[in-house]
């Protein structure tokens, strides 16, 4: 089933797994400008789900909702006790001199009231990201290039063990590798080298459950 901004996955009685469309919001933000989001559109069409994780608002990919009381309080444990395995895609900046890694950087916020994320070693928490290369790319994937010009990219497999907010943005960056659209961490031009944030959440599992949402990123 494919909605406004999002696609069904999976849906049974007590949660449901959906594909969120980059550009659009997970829970509601500040002001009645923001009020749009996958919440409301999805309660819509599953009337009392609810939000158990989020994606950024520029990130597309996997995401579950639980559609009771009990299945959400079951999924929070699940995600605060980091059972449940994530798994994304990423076009970056460059290429990188080794083929896989751990990034292990602690985060915080830059500034109070700050969408920033920056690396803290004194007062960060606990940040740790597994990067695998997947393909080195000598251009930016058709559909979301500004300019089909040469460039060096990456596209990354990556695996947060943690779940830190911009995490994965803000460990590639330092990686030295940011990703291609992102209007808060890359370098202007490598901002403008796509017409969106190459992020997509594209494995998410917990228990005898396993999803996969096809990356965008060829």
């Amino acid at each position: 089933m494919t909605q406004d901004g999002f696609r069904v996955i999976h849906a049974q009685h007590d949660f449901v797994v959906l594909e969120k469309a980059s550009g659009l919001l997970s829970v509601p933000g500040i002001g009645a400008h923001n009020a749009d989001c996958l919440a409301t559109r999805v309660a819509l069409v599953f009337p009392g789900a609810r939000n158990v994780h989020r994606l950024d608002q520029h990130t597309s990919g996997l995401i579950v909702m639980a559609l009771n009381t009990e299945s959400h309080r079951a999924l929070s444990m699940l995600f605060e006790a980091r059972l449940v395995t994530k798994a994304y895609h990423a076009i970056a900046f460059g290429h990188p001199a080794q083929d896989s890694g751990e990034i292990n950087l602690p985060l915080r916020k830059e500034a109070l009231g700050s969408a920033r994320q920056i690396v803290c070693h004194a007062q960060g928490k606990a940040s740790v990201t597994r990067w695998k290369v997947e393909a080195l790319l000598d251009h930016v994937p058709a559909f979301v290039a500004t300019s089909r010009e040469t460039c060096r990219c990456t596209r990354f497999r990556l695996e947060p063990m943690t779940g830190r907010s911009h995490q994965l943005r803000v460990h590639l960056l330092a990686l030295g590798q940011p990703i291609l659209g992102d209007d808060l961490y890359a370098p202007d031009e490598v901002k403008k080298m796509a017409t969106r944030l190459c992020l997509h959440a594209s494995e998410l599992s917990w228990d005898n459950y396993a999803f996969t949402a096809a990356h965008p990123f060829h």
